[in-house]
């Protein structure tokens, strides 16, 4: 991980030697050319040096891991680059103040105010020291540092490692495969049937699941009934020629001598030789543990795709190899439900004549051990064979469950468990390793929200633009693929297919807090126990999850401190912000969401690296003129807090990319005026990098600017006035990027006039609008019904529209709608939707139409629905005819209805299905 720091320091010396540095740096400093240039040369050659070393670092692998010379040469790089970030920061933050902090009269004489220089003078002396010890240090290494021999293959023990593991899971015996007979009957019905066909199957989880050992069951089993047959175990660093010769050896091994010359083929004679052996006959081979999509076309593209009934089986932790399969022929492994881990449990800790008594002592320890096993078969395997061992007593197993997490990064009897997952960490990319880690920093089971990750990422510094691609789009794709790696567990998608929330496994992130801890990456704070002050080390991130007394101790004097971000409500506002301003200059991530903040201090100008400024549901009224000040900042998050009118200088923070200032006063979203946004006294169009922006409090002024903000991708606009129409029409033509749209009117009363916004965003894809909408904005030729937006609109809300004319017709042209949502819409009395409507719409929301007696739904309409809810249609005569072709639906909410429409529901055709309902004037729900 030395190697990301490294890297992260690299990428901001480029920074400070950039073309927009360079020419500030020269302007500033004319008169002291030489001391510049010679401070800009020392940066140049510790930027190679550190280059150097990085790849150097990228070499090494898990060899080292144990080596504790090498370990305290690392930490001592680490330190040594952390200094030399602190250093350049402060050298940037020198060339970045503006004229009219004093400069300007020191400027107009052609001098420098005697601190500036002296600052100068002291960060050269600083790089020139910085510079001789990163050169002494790398010549340590070479005294002292003794490095693995075999330079040529610095992979192989990580093959071996792989190598072993794999074996390891082979040999698990059938009794210790539990959970895993649906898994085990697709298995062998398609080894089995007689489908000539060349087939690929995919057995697909994270490490730990039993893939491999399931693999290894099914193929001891169905091997005999082919022709051929071979197991080859892969790694990320395989030798594609070393696959082939030991597929040779294997398949030959029973039907003919195996070549005497395959230790000399090159790559093309091996697979001729395999391709001609192959070619007729019915094979199986098993591909284990195959880490990459390369790696498998390298591999598959060498074997014969014939129609004799052969089967090539993979096993894999990534779900875009496990996407090479043959269509419909992937098993997705899980986690064991807890009734077959506490089965798997008994099988490992207890003999099978342990006695009922000592069952029942220890059955309430056993399952909170299991529990925290969280259905991962490796660990419960490996944790109840270390019990096994150990005393029956219910003193003994308490003591074992106290320190789990201990007895899993450090009890060589579960060092099984370490390596399975360790690989899969190892195996990152490096560019993904940061983000990886930074996940873990969080509480178990806490549910990560993609979009707020992405831009901590970014604001930490983890995420480099490629090509076109924003840094969001580069982070949310850093993302997708630690889902796709099991890296990472995918908890919810939005209804068009994007990750809204996911989390980290446990035992997966109990070892990644132990890689933060040696990497002094960063460091959480829970009930007080943090394992070593901050003082003592060098972690540049805290997260503190649960406030205790002494965090305020441990923070001060911590001037290397680059981020805090506080998960604990309760914690005093006054402390950490007293800490941080006093200490922590360099800070870049600031995330006090939910704390109870009343004032920000004038001092947080100061923060001139701050990135990230949450302060979310705070009760800061007013942000201080400072706030100017903060020429780095990318996000800044205001939302909940009573903040209505932003400081004037709001619009200089050119680098400025999300911006949240909404205040919620209606959580249910009922209101007309639920929620506000925020004001701006003039120059909104400087702010040309938002990319968010929500919301806006509509005034002439800014709307007739928003149209210069080319970069949005999100706006939310309120108080939008009849006379404000044209003019947003206008703007929002010129916004080709935005995807989210929120249009909100001045009242009830007022009529959203969109007909000027023709043609809408090109890549628009949610769309909400609250207020009265003319009925022709409906019809086909409508903006809302471009080519643009019949192909690209996923979401569409609709609030206090109060439409006289049925809307479904024309919102079907909406052939991509995913989530359709209509709140107080339509004040007929009969919506109908026809089949083959919508057809790929997930979710249907109709609340408060007083109006609507009669809903009805044709078969084969909305055919992929998952959620339906209904919600206050009090004058519904009858239950929604049409709606057993729906069935069975995820979701199905009745709510807010009289007593005498449940009678009728109890009493209708999907009273066999489960659904939900709540009475109105009442908060009782009940499932059915």
């Amino acid at each position: 991980m030395a190697e990301a720091v490294i890297l992260f320091a690299v990428r901001k010396i480029g920074v400070a030697l950039g073309n927009e540095a360079t020419s500030q740096a020269v302007s500033y400093f004319r008169k002291f050319v030489t001391q510049l240039t010679e401070l800009q040369g020392s940066m140049g050659r510790i930027r190679r040096e550190l280059r150097l070393m990085h790849e150097f670092l990228c070499r090494m692998d898990v060899r080292n891991r144990n080596n504790q010379t090498y370990e305290i040469w690392v930490e001592e790089v680490r330190v040594l680059v952390h200094g030399i970030e602190d250093i350049v920061d402060e050298y940037l933050h020198l060339i970045g103040q503006k004229l009219d902090t004093g400069w300007s009269t020191y400027l107009k004489k052609g001098i420098k105010g005697p601190n500036v220089v002296v600052s100068l003078n002291r960060i050269a002396s600083l790089v020139k020291e910085a510079e001789v010890n990163l050169v002494h240090l790398f010549q340590a290494k070479d005294r002292w540092v003794l490095l693995p021999s075999d330079s040529n293959d610095n992979s192989s023990y990580i093959v071996e490692r792989s190598q072993h593991l794999a074996a390891t899971s082979c040999s698990i015996s059938d009794e210790d495969l539990v959970g895993i007979d649906d898994y085990r009957r697709d298995l062998e019905k398609w080894l089995e049937d007689d489908e000539p066909a060349h087939l690929v199957i995919a057995l697909l989880g994270m490490g730990g699941l039993g893939k491999t050992a399931l693999a290894a069951n099914i193929y001891r089993r169905a091997k005999e009934k082919f022709e051929c047959h071979a197991w080859v175990s892969i790694s990320q660093t395989y030798s594609r020629q070393g696959v082939l010769r030991n597929l040779i050896g294997k398949l030959f091994k029973d039907i003919e001598d195996v070549p005497t010359d395959i230790a000399t083929m090159d790559i093309t004679s091996l697979e001729e030789k395999l391709h001609l052996f192959l070619v007729e006959k019915k094979y199986l081979i098993v591909l284990d543990d195959v880490w990459s999509t390369e790696a498998f076309t390298d591999l598959s593209n060498a074997l014969v795709h014939n129609d004799t009934g052969s089967r090539l089986v993979i096993t894999t932790r990534d779900s875009e190899v496990a996407g090479l399969a043959s269509k419909n022929y992937v098993v997705e492994l899980k986690t064991l439900p807890s009734d077959k881990a506490m089965e798997l449990f008994c099988k490992k800790a207890f003999r099978s004549d342990t006695d009922d008594k000592c069952l029942a002592k220890l059955n309430d320890i056993s399952v909170e051990i299991v529990s925290k096993c969280k259905g991962l078969p490796l660990a419960i395997v490996s944790v109840g064979s270390l019990l096994f061992v150990r005393e029956k007593t219910t003193e003994e197993w308490k003591r074992i469950n106290d320190q789990l997490s201990w007895e899993i990064i450090n009890n060589p009897r579960l060092d099984h468990v370490r390596n399975v997952l360790l690989l899969s960490f190892i195996y990152l990319p490096s560019y993904l390793k940061s983000c990886f880690l930074y996940c873990s920093l969080f509480p178990e089971d806490y549910p990560l929200k993609r979009k707020k990750l992405v831009r901590l990422w970014v604001a930490e510094g983890f995420i480099v633009e490629k090509g076109e691609s924003t840094l969001e789009e580069v982070a949310e794709g850093y993302l997708k693929e630690l889902v796709h790696r099991n890296m990472l567990q995918l908890v919810q998608k939005n209804s068009f297919g994007r990750i809204r929330r996911f989390k980290m496994h446990d035992i997966v992130r109990e070892l990644a807090v132990d890689l933060c801890r040696r990497e002094c990456f960063g460091i959480t704070y829970e009930d007080g126990h943090h394992g070593r002050s901050l003082e003592e080390n060098d972690e540049r991130r805290l997260v503190i999850q649960k406030f205790h007394e002494d965090v305020g101790q441990s923070v001060l004097g911590v001037y290397r401190l680059r981020s805090i971000i506080v998960l604990d409500k309760s914690t005093p506002s006054s402390i950490i912000l007293s800490s941080v301003l006093d200490n922590s200059r360099y800070m870049s991530v600031l995330e006090l969401s939910g704390v109870p903040i009343e004032t920000v201090p004038n001092a947080s100008g100061n923060l001139f690296n701050l990135h990230h400024l949450g302060l979310r549901g705070s009760k800061v009224k007013f942000l201080p003129e400072s706030i100017e000040k903060l020429s780095n900042l990318l996000t800044l998050d205001l939302s909940g807090s009573d903040i209505r009118c932003l400081p004037r200088g709001i619009v200089k923070l050119k680098k400025l990319r999300h911006l949240f200032a909404e205040k919620l006063h209606d959580a249910t979203w009922r209101n007309f005026r639920c929620c506000t946004g925020v004001r701006f006294h003039k120059g909104l169009g400087n702010l040309t990098s938002l990319r968010t922006l929500q919301g806006l409090e509509a005034q002439e002024e800014s709307i007739r600017h928003l149209g210069e903000l080319r970069q949005l991708r999100s706006l939310r606009v309120w108080n939008v006035k009849g006379a404000y129409s044209g003019r947003l029409c206008t703007s929002l033509v010129k916004l080709q990027f935005l995807s989210n749209l929120y249009i909100v009117a001045s009242n009830e009363n007022e009529a959203l006039q969109l007909e000027e916004m023709n043609p809408p965003p090109p890549n628009l894809q949610r769309l909400f609008l609250r207020g009265r909408l003319a009925d022709d904005i409906l019809q086909e030729e409508s903006p809302l019904f471009h080519h643009a937006a019949r192909r690209n609109l996923y979401e569409l809300r609709l609030y206090w529209s109060q439409l006289e004319q049925d809307p479904l017709p024309s919102l079907s042209l909406l052939l991509n709608l995913t989530d359709l949502r209509l709140t107080n819409t339509y004040i007929g009395e009969r919506l109908v939707f026809l089949s083959e409507w919508f057809p790929n719409l997930r979710i249907l929301f109709l609340r408060d139409m007083p109006n609507l007696k009669w809903l009805v739904v044709q078969k084969d309409a909305m055919k992929k629905l998952q959620r339906l809810t209904l919600v206050n249609l009090k004058n519904m005569r009858d239950v929604p005819l049409g709606i057993q072709f729906l069935m069975p639906l995820k979701y199905l909410g009745f709510l807010e209805i009289t007593k005498e429409f449940l009678e009728l529901l109890q009493s209708s055709s999907i009273k066999d299905f489960r659904w939900q309902h709540s009475l109105r004037d009442s908060e009782t729900s009940v499932d059915i």
